[in-house]
């Protein structure tokens, strides 16, 4: 025990000694209902982690050292979520590199020291070694931040999801689903980024808020009347394939079953009836183009309309026009609108459109929700594409309803959670589009026959056993045909796409637990125990990995899902690297100390949103020093050397009744532990403590120094060595640092392998009836009278009291009768006397 008590350098000390012993390595040779599994959350590697992920991390490790104590062997693996399109932008603007696949690998390319200011294209294969290098050196640094913070991980057991295991256990997920008939290939209209030029799913869409305008545009009758309809995307206008109205909407009716003729382009489209039409918004008749949004995707397909497909994958509207245009006037037209962008087709379209006499007045303003990739700067467009797919529902009534089912099997911590869920599950549009069109990835493991006139045959795949797994389509060969038949007329071709990043993140248990690489292992850990993560990925990663689960083992991929809340700023809006608000860590620990940090951390609850709060982390530290010092003044009394001290040399009333009020906290912090709700065990274990260090050492010790054959000492000893036992145990889930440096003063091994304290470890120095619990608050609330008597005097504590008198009920009387001696001990009180009296209790004080 150090001279002074200090937390400096303890977070390096202890990380040491715990790496060197093996301190929170996994016993796999531990029976599945000992264990304790949690799919860890793999954090995006994309340059560095902010204070929310401290936040949310610490949560979970507060649960899992508080059920390594309670006995249970906790598998708690680390991975590194590093394939995906936040780390391709990362190596392009880091390097200044961009990806060509069309280009040879180089084998010598070395990246310029200085990015230029326009991208260096390289091969594919050059740029993903890039993205290796650059994660490589990023998960380094989240490591040496995770083993700082004192997360209780076993680091032996770190994946990410671009390895060969992860790949392998990706490829044979989505050949299964493709066995089963539940991963397909289809041509259908896809959400699309133009400028990550990729493929974007639902769950990856946000809705931003635009300026935009309504054009009101007339369109011809067959009988030459004119209908006016009102849009915001007037180039879109040679894409019509329709207009709609709702069924009920009697200015439309007569014209349902009719044609209408597009301005400037001079094509005949029907008018049909669909009750998503809106009566109330524009003229209450819209045009259906291909495809202007999503409404427009469900109007396409349920009206079973044609298509005439205008923009292209790059954002600008196709060389050629689509089907129906045909008049020179109107190929014409289209013209002067290819290869536009967006933005200058509508000024265009705004032209031919005023020029044709079709446009009514002038553009009105508006307010529009518009969709955005959620990483995209530009708004997404809607491009005819093939794409790889798995069913989750969105078209299938009986797989919905069998997940809904999986979430309500499913334990949520806060229980409210499940509603997101069900509300998410409720509202798909549509299966989940799994492809995207980037490079650094978990390749489809797919080739597919070639023709004679080299076209591939995408009804015909050709896949790898799964003992062949991983492979790259791209460079390995499929079975039955020679590498040099690559791309050739009676060949093959690889499929050129990769996984969305949530296709390879939905397996993190199969991954973690190496589904068919290490069988043994898999079945002592899944399904999971915990599933610790942020509440606004419930529809991405909470989601995905339900349904791959329920498809492959039919069953749930965990038991209970632990929903952290956000972190806002101080003008309460919610952190984020987009938004620029974030804070950077390691100051943070380095300022205040990790626990002082996970003190902020763990205050708050399950599912809430938190504020940034440095305060709180002085709070904490201030707490993490006082438990050192209460340490060191308890181990003053020597009971570290009396270890034949136990509940039975517990015979005061006041030590009986710490003690009964110490079991209670024990009872109510192990009960808010089961239910994940570590905020509220810090807050009650805290809330005793500080009791415990103001009122109680103040008040036995004058007894504690007394001669140690004693009984009254050796009650006082017995009772300091269980309470300060079991506080630093209590605490340890939350203050890993400080308690594990406390610990090692008097007690061999790590308190972190220690025993969750037990009521029953002290149930024989209990007597609630003689003492009982509430002997602690009437003995702490007199001499809280005494102190302040002496302070509003100006007087030392030290100070002699002449004479302290004590007035309340028989029941009051009598029980600080049992506490007197330690009340005048700790007050410095002559004498005592004690008044039956009417009212609550008080004490008059008369200093000497």
């Amino acid at each position: 025990m150090p001279d002074k008590p200090t937390l400096d350098g303890i977070e390096l000390k202890w990380r040491a000694v715990w790496a060197e012993q093996g301190t929170y390595s996994f016993d796999r040779s531990a029976t599945r209902d000992r264990v304790f599994s949690i799919d860890t959350p793999p954090p995006t590697v994309s340059g560095s982690l902010h204070v929310g992920h401290v936040f949310s991390y610490t949560h979970a490790d507060a649960v899992a050292r508080y059920q390594r104590m309670t006995g249970r062997e906790v598998f708690y693996p680390m991975g590194w979520d590093d394939n995906g399109l936040p780390t391709e932008r990362r190596v392009q603007n880091h390097y200044g590199v961009q990806c060509d696949p069309s280009l040879p690998y180089d084998a010598d390319f070395t990246p310029p020291e200085n990015p230029p200011s326009r991208p260096l294209p390289i091969s594919r294969r050059n740029f993903v070694e890039l993205c290796q290098k650059l994660t490589a050196i990023d998960e380094q640094a989240y490591e040496d931040l995770w083993r700082y913070l004192g997360l209780s991980v076993d680091w032996s057991l770190q994946y990410s999801t671009i390895n060969d295991a992860s790949r392998a256990i990706s490829q044979r997920a989505f050949l299964r689903n493709l066995q089963r008939g539940e991963a397909y290939m289809a041509d259908a209209p896809t959400l699309w980024d133009v400028t990550f030029k990729t493929a974007v799913a639902q769950a990856e869409l946000e809705d931003r808020e635009r300026q935009g305008n309504y054009y009101r545009v007339a369109f011809g009758l067959a009988d030459g009347g004119t209908v006016h309809i009102e849009t915001t995307r007037p180039e879109l206008l040679p894409a019509c394939v329709a207009l709609v109205a709702h069924p009920d909407d009697e200015r439309y009716r007569h014209l349902f079953g009719t044609e209408a003729i597009t301005p400037v382009f001079g094509v005949r489209v029907p008018i049909k009836a669909h009750p998503l039409a809106q009566p109330d918004k524009g003229s209450g008749i819209a045009m259906i183009c291909t495809f202007g949004d999503l409404t427009d995707v469900i109007w396409w397909r349920e009206l079973d309309l044609t298509t005439r497909p205008v923009m292209g994958r790059d954002g600008r509207l196709l060389s050629q026009p689509p089907a129906g245009i045909e008049s020179p006037e109107a190929v014409a037209a289209y013209a002067e609108m290819a290869g536009k962008t967006a933005f200058s087709a509508k000024e265009k379209a705004t032209e031919l459109l005023r020029a044709a006499g079709a446009l009514e007045g002038d553009p009105r303003p508006t307010q529009q929700q518009v969709k955005f990739y959620e990483k995209g700067d530009k708004p997404l467009e809607i491009v005819t594409t093939r794409q790889w797919y798995i069913r989750n529902g969105g078209r299938d009534t009986a797989l919905r309803a069998a997940l809904i089912e999986r979430g309500r099997e499913m334990t949520w911590s806060p229980a409210f959670m499940r509603t997101r869920y069900e509300n998410w599950v409720d509202g798909l549009a549509g299966d989940w589009i799994i492809s995207r069109q980037r490079f650094f990835g978990v390749p489809f493991p797919v080739w597919y026959p070639l023709n004679a006139a080299g076209e591939p045959d995408h009804a015909s795949p050709i896949t790898p056993a799964e003992d062949q797994l991983p492979i790259d389509p791209s460079s390995d060969t499929p079975p039955g045909y020679r590498a040099d038949q690559r791309d050739q007329p009676g060949g093959f071709s690889g499929d050129p796409d990769v996984m969305d990043t949530w296709a390879t993140s939905s397996l993190t248990p199969e991954i973690a637990g190496r589904w068919g690489l290490d069988d043994d292992l898999f079945a002592r850990v899944f399904p999971m125990d915990l599933r610790p993560q942020a509440h606004e990925i419930i529809r991405t990663w909470l989601f995905a990995t339900v349904l791959r689960s329920h498809q492959e083992f039919d069953s749930l991929p965990w038991h209970t899902a632990l929903l952290s809340g956000w972190i806002l700023d101080p003008d309460r809006k919610k952190m984020s690297k987009s938004k620029g608000n974030t804070v950077t860590p390691k100051a943070l620990l380095e300022e205040f100390g990790s626990d002082a940090v996970r003190y902020w951390a763990v205050s708050g609850r399950p599912g809430t949103d938190t504020a940034f709060d440095t305060g709180q982390m002085k709070v904490g530290r201030r707490l993490s020093i006082k438990i050192l010092n209460a340490t060191k003044f308890v181990l003053r009394f020597g009971v570290a050397d009396g270890a034949a001290l136990g509940p039975a040399d517990v015979t005061e009333p006041l030590d009986r009744a710490m003690l009964g009020e110490l079991a209670a906290v024990v009872g109510d912090a192990t009960a808010h532990f089961q239910a994940y709700d570590y905020a509220r065990a810090l807050e009650r274990t805290e809330q005793f403590f500080w009791t415990f260090c103001d009122d109680y050492l103040e008040l036995v010790k004058e007894r504690a120094y007394g001669e140690s054959d004693s009984p009254a000492a050796r009650s006082a000893h017995a009772a300091l060595s269980i309470a300060l036992r079991t506080l630093l145990r209590l605490f340890a889930p939350m203050l890993p640092f400080v308690t594990e440096e406390a610990w090692s003063w008097w007690q061999d091994g790590s308190v972190h392998r220690a025993a969750w304290p037990a009521r029953e470890e002290f149930d024989t120095a209990l007597d609630p009836e003689k003492s009982p619990a509430s002997l602690l608050a009437l003995a702490g609330t007199v001499l809280g009278i005494v102190r302040k008597s002496k302070s509003e005097a100006k007087q030392s504590m030290r100070s002699e009291v002449a004479l302290l008198t004590v007035r309340g009920s028989d029941a009051d009387v009598l029980a600080f009768d049992l506490v007197s001696r330690d009340v005048q001990a700790a007050g410095v009180v002559r004498e005592a006397r004690t008044e039956v009296a009417e009212g609550a209790l008080s004490a008059e004080v008369t200093l000497a």
